[in-house]
C-alpha cells in the first residue's frame, strides 16, 4: 500500500504528502524519538502522538515512509513547513495508536 492510498482509507487524513507513492512495508509505534531512531524500520508507518519538529528529523533519519499522529494530534505550521521540505509524510487518524495500527496493518 502507498501513503496516499492510506490517505485516502476512512480515519485517515493527509497533513503533508510530499511522497504520495512512497510503499509502506511495515508498522513502528513509539514515542520516544531516541528509541524510534535505533529501531524503526525504512518504509514503516511510524505512529506517534508526538507533534514537535523533532518527528520530521527522527523520520527522515529512519526513512520511514510516513508519519501518523494517533489520536487526532495536530502539526502546526512550521512543523508541516518542515516536513515537506524534508520530503516526509504525515497523516493523522482520530484513533489510539493500537487501533490506528490494527487498521493499518489490516491493508497491507
Amino acid at each position: 500500500m502507498t501513503v496516499s492510498e492510506l490517505a485516502a482509507v476512512q480515519g485517515f487524513k493527509a497533513v503533508t504528502l510530499p511522497d504520495g507513492e512512497r510503499k509502506i512495508n511495515g508498522v513502528y509505534i513509539g514515542d520516544l524519538l531516541s528509541w524510534v531512531m535505533g529501531r524503526a524500520k525504512a518504509d514503516d508507518a511510524w505512529i506517534t502522538i508526538m507533534s514537535n519538529i523533532n518527528i520530521a528529523a527522527v523520520a527522515a533519519l529512519a526513512d520511514v515512509a510516513c508519519v501518523i499522529l494517533a489520536e487526532g494530534v495536530e502539526l502546526d505550521t512550521a512543523v508541516k513547513e518542515t516536513a515537506n521540505a524534508k520530503g516526509i509524510n504525515i497523516l493523522t487518524a482520530g484513533m489510539p495508536a493500537y487501533e490506528t495500527a490494527m487498521a493499518l496493518a489490516s491493508r497491507l
